[in-house]
């Protein structure tokens, strides 16, 4: 029997993954969980993907490059002559708008970190990139990281426990962290 040439099955794997996460959460990541979802044989997702880990790896890796384009996205449109809080106040009305699944799902894979440490080095190197974005556009890199740490506690504090969004809010405790 010939083997099917199927250029796009990796990709479908890695797709598959993180609508698997979406669904079930990280508990319910499995390769078998994955082949279905994927409509791929079990055996293409270990070739493609010998542990969890790497599935789980990639699978964030994909969701920060989307995330990081946002980001990227908003760090290029703050407005120099706009307050910093403002502009994050924005950025976490935006992030919050709407259908939160995207955001929840974004979170999952980034919290897998705590407990898979081979993907702690991916969840790194976005927070990273997030402080080097911000920190080039405002000058301060200092400044940068802790904007980046408040505005990922409030998004996930927000996503924990369903609080509405108020942008005074986020200005003042933002006001307070940068003095």
């Amino acid at each position: 029997m010939a083997r099917r040439y199927d250029p796009d099955r990796r990709q479908r794997i890695i797709d598959a993954a993180i609508a698997v996460v979406g669904e079930r959460g990280i508990a319910g990541l499995s390769h078998r969980a994955v082949a279905a979802a994927a409509d791929v044989p079990l055996g293409s997702t270990t070739y493609h993907f010998a542990t969890l880990d790497e599935l789980l790896s990639a699978a964030l890796r994909q969701v920060n490059g989307e995330w990081m384009a946002d980001f990227a996205r908003w760090v290029d449109g703050i407005d120099p002559a706009a307050p910093l809080a403002d502009e994050v106040a924005a950025l976490v009305e935006g992030t919050l708008a709407g259908d939160r699944s995207r955001v929840e799902l974004e979170y999952e894979l980034y919290l897998a970190a705590l407990r898979h440490e081979a993907v702690r080095p991916i969840a790194a190197e976005c927070l990273d990139e997030m402080v080097r974005l911000l920190g080039r556009r405002i000058g301060d890199e200092r400044t940068a990281r802790a904007v980046v740490a408040f505005t990922d506690g409030l998004v996930l504090q927000h996503l924990l426990t369903g609080q509405p969004f108020e942008p005074a809010v986020v200005r003042d405790g933002l006001a307070g962290v940068l003095g």
